[in-house]
């Protein structure tokens, strides 16, 4: 059985464009996928392929879980980690939208990578846009600080982002551009940096970020209002903390300089002349899981 699996084929598609976001590696506090399923949501997406899971995950390592079938007290069924893609073809919509979000894989990257390219050819996706969050030494205080990559000069300025200059590890976002590049599709990579400090925590600050920037590319419109709000409580949460921690603090404005010496420079420093983060990693955590409701 071949793994990718249409339950139907969308005729008739207006310029789509295909959204993917992995968690893992490549969705440092969930900012990626939180915006790619914000986006589905908000354009009422309906799920129509998916990719088995069974040739590309160890589940040792993301286990299905076990749930309740829809109105039934008693049978439960087993939900496998596989990659679920989403159309969402609104009127309001000057281009439709297809969206996928998934868990990295772990084995047959090369593979898994031609099963998406499959589906955006049969879809005739014009494009291949890959949302990617990773943590950086950014203060929580500045607005969020985006990099990509395009395939072509004119979508890298339509982006309108910072290229980045990474070299090093790469996860499936780097591999399925990289493949897309290599069969003459275009993509696009967006990235949203995170404050590491805070990396165990979900950032919608971030989230919102990529949503915003997938917009603007895209020439789309949603309602944001519930991101926004939830941004803002972020913001508020952690402006507490800083409040009651002199260490905290110091630590913040040591970024915050940094960060605006960079913006100026318009290039970012090589190397780093921060303290390490870890004891105050602990500490910001454990305040906001105080701030949860039971």
């Amino acid at each position: 059985m071949a793994p990718l699996t249409m339950h139907s084929v969308p005729h008739g598609l207006r310029r789509p464009v295909l959204i993917t976001a992995f968690s893992g590696w490549n969705d440092a506090a969930e900012a990626a996928t939180t915006a790619a399923r914000y986006l589905a949501t908000s354009f009422q997406a309906e799920k129509f392929a998916e990719i088995d899971p069974e040739e590309f995950y160890h589940f040792g390592l993301s286990r299905p879980y076990v749930r309740y079938k829809s109105g039934s007290e008693t049978e439960r069924e087993i939900v496998w980690p596989a990659t679920e893609f989403s159309v969402a073809r609104a009127a309001g919509l000057s281009r439709d939208v297809i969206v996928a979000v998934a868990t990295e894989p772990h084995l047959k990257w090369r593979t898994y990578c031609a099963n998406v390219l499959e589906l955006a050819s049969r879809c005739e996706a014009t494009l291949v846009l890959t949302l990617g969050a990773l943590l950086a030494e950014v203060p929580h205080t500045r607005p969020v600080r985006i990099s990509g990559s395009a395939s072509d000069p004119e979508l890298a300025a339509q982006l309108g982002v910072r290229p980045s200059r990474y070299e090093g590890p790469t996860g499936i976002v780097g591999v399925l551009n990289t493949a897309c590049r290599e069969q003459g599709v275009a993509t696009a990579s967006v990235w949203a940096n995170v404050p590491h400090y805070v990396s165990g925590i979900e950032n919608p600050k971030a989230a919102l970020a990529l949503v915003q920037r997938t917009l603007a590319l895209l020439n789309l419109q949603a309602d944001l209002g519930d991101l926004e709000e939830a941004s803002r409580q972020y913001d508020q949460n952690l402006a507490e903390i800083v409040a009651q921690n002199a260490k905290i603090k110091a630590y913040v404005a040591k970024l915050e300089s940094r960060d605006a010496a960079e913006e100026q420079a318009a290039e970012p420093a090589q190397g780093s002349d921060l303290p390490p983060a870890s004891e105050l990693v602990a500490e910001i955590e454990q305040f906001l899981r105080q701030q949860r409701p039971e």
